[in-house]
């Protein structure tokens, strides 16, 4: 790893890193518990999908069903940073330990609502937990393997996460058809059990040097959850339960503005703040929280709009629809495993130039598919883009973890995925607004996604609409190619040339 050594031969006098450090003889238990950890974050964040009408007809609830995942999905993205820190300052292993505890605890009691609202106050407390799950997971990982066989770990990952998002739909209607809705969160505590099993036995982390009692910045984290908490709520509920333009809109957006405000006051006075400003003043750290942020909006296209586009357009049934989403899943994981052998040539940062750079071309052919076109098509792009963005994202994280070293990768790993969850809810509801904005020009102001889903529902939709569809993924192809486009721009200008890997990464 020659082209990316540390310029000045940057070390940290505290704890030495990786493999050795991490003290596990029982590596592949370890890793074990970390692929069924992963699996089930991925898997709650999409298996209650085609569950909904079960459940609906259950609890009632109709009118704010969409909480069952906004509300999950809102508790995971606020809570990274602040187990991010909590794992540099304590450890991996209790803060992940802690997380799944209130994982688990969300599941069963989830399987024990009695109403609508109770359910999604206990998905809520499952997401409390899933924000560990995420953020830890990918540390240890880090932790355990020397740079050089980061990509092996991380590509189980990346195939754990795309296998069980893309499964969890057919896991959850088949549970809802063929059982009861509540197993869909019952099944999560054999699996969770066993991962805790495993950490606990298995994982061994370091001893660290003596140090005074370390001061929890309560304020911060207090402070970081209430502003990440309004504002993606009024992101996610933009445009959906209200407009835009409407007084719960505005009132959420101006009281978030004002708290980023509180945020930045409480973290400059904090002695151990939650967010530290040190994220974003190093160059190397902020160049990839922006770049992998924008990743998150272009990530919105294919896994939001590309079925309803197969359904409608192409005339698909759900599940063949699926598999045109599904493609990418296995190249993505597979280009992620070989991206080593192009980053220990070309560098971090020109990898991910060159996969950003091929994954921007991709989005800009989809609207030149003809129409309506053959499946293979919009398949064979997918599999294209799945391989361009396991180019682009794993050799950033891998770089940007090997930037710092073990009391600072919690909090590294954690804003990284924070910023491309950010970047995912603020594509969701960008992209949604300019695919109704185009449905309802083409449909003479009466159209949007809504209307799209209940003419799918009813039947072949007619080919006026059809032809509307395609204008509105187009467009929003078009919108993901410029995200791309503005990611490749990030790491050309922002990000250095050479990545300052430390020397004690075990490269």
């Amino acid at each position: 790893m020659g082209k990316e050594s540390d310029p000045v031969g940057r070390t940290r006098p505290a704890i030495r890193d990786t493999a050795q450090r991490t003290g596990t003889d029982r590596r592949g238990a370890v890793v074990a518990a970390l692929m069924l950890t992963m699996a089930l974050a991925a898997l709650d964040s999409t298996i209650i999908s085609t569950a909904v009408p079960q459940i609906v007809g259950d609890l009632g609830g109709f009118s704010v069903f969409s909480w069952l995942f906004s509300g999950y999905l809102l508790a995971v993205t606020v809570t990274l940073p602040v187990y991010g820190k909590l794992s540099d300052t304590f450890g991996r292993k209790p803060v992940l330990i802690a997380g799944a505890a209130v994982f688990l605890l969300g599941s069963l009691l989830c399987a024990l609502a009695w109403n609508m609202a109770a359910l999604i106050a206990f998905r809520i407390v499952q997401g409390l937990g899933g924000g560990a799950l995420q953020g830890t997971v990918q540390t240890i990982a880090a932790d355990l393997y020397p740079l050089k066989e980061r990509p092996k770990i991380q590509a189980k990952l990346s195939t754990v996460w795309a296998t069980s998002s893309v499964a969890g739909p057919a896991l959850g209607g088949v549970l809802a058809a063929y059982t009861d809705w509540r197993w869909i969160f019952l099944v999560n505590l054999p699996i969770g059990a066993l991962a805790l099993w495993l950490i606990a036995r298995h994982l061994h982390e370091p001893v660290r040097e003596t140090t005074p009692r370390p001061r929890i910045d309560w304020a911060g984290a207090l402070a970081v959850f209430a502003c990440g908490g309004v504002l993606l709520t009024a992101l996610v509920q933009g445009g959906v339960a209200w407009d835009w333009l409407s007084a719960p809109s505005i009132a959420l957006l101006g009281t978030g503005l004002a708290l980023v405000a509180v945020v930045v006051a409480v973290e400059r006075r904090a002695a151990e703040p939650i967010i530290p400003g040190w994220v974003w003043r190093r160059r190397t750290i902020a160049a990839v929280n922006l770049a992998l942020g924008a990743l998150g909006l272009v990530m919105v296209a294919p896994t939001v709009f590309l079925p309803t586009y197969a359904q409608a357009v192409l005339g698909l049934a759900p599940i063949a629809a699926g598999f045109v989403l599904s493609v990418w899943t296995l190249s993505w994981p597979v280009s992620a495993a070989l991206s080593q052998h192009v980053y220990r040539r070309i560098g971090f940062r020109n990898t991910a130039m060159l996969g950003i750079g091929t994954a921007t071309l991709l989005l800009l052919a989809f609207p030149f598919l003809p129409y309506p076109g053959e499946p293979w098509q919009p398949a064979l792009l997918m599999l294209l883009l799945g391989g361009a963005l396991g180019l682009f994202q794993l050799p950033l994280l891998i770089g940007v973890q090997s930037t710092v070293d073990w009391d600072e990768r919690g909090t590294t790993t954690a804003s990284v995925l924070f910023c491309r969850q950010t970047g995912q809810t603020v594509g969701a509801a960008l992209f949604g607004a300019v695919a109704n904005g185009v449905l309802a020009a083409r449909l003479g102001g009466a159209g949007d996604l809504d209307s799209v889903t209940r003419a799918l529902d009813s039947g072949a939709p007619a080919e006026h609409l059809r032809h509307a569809v395609a204008d509105a993924v187009h467009a929003v192809y078009l919108g993901a190619a410029c995200a791309a486009a503005l990611s490749f721009l990030v790491v050309l200008f922002v990000a250095p040339r050479r990545f300052p890997v430390l020397k004690n990464t075990g490269e």
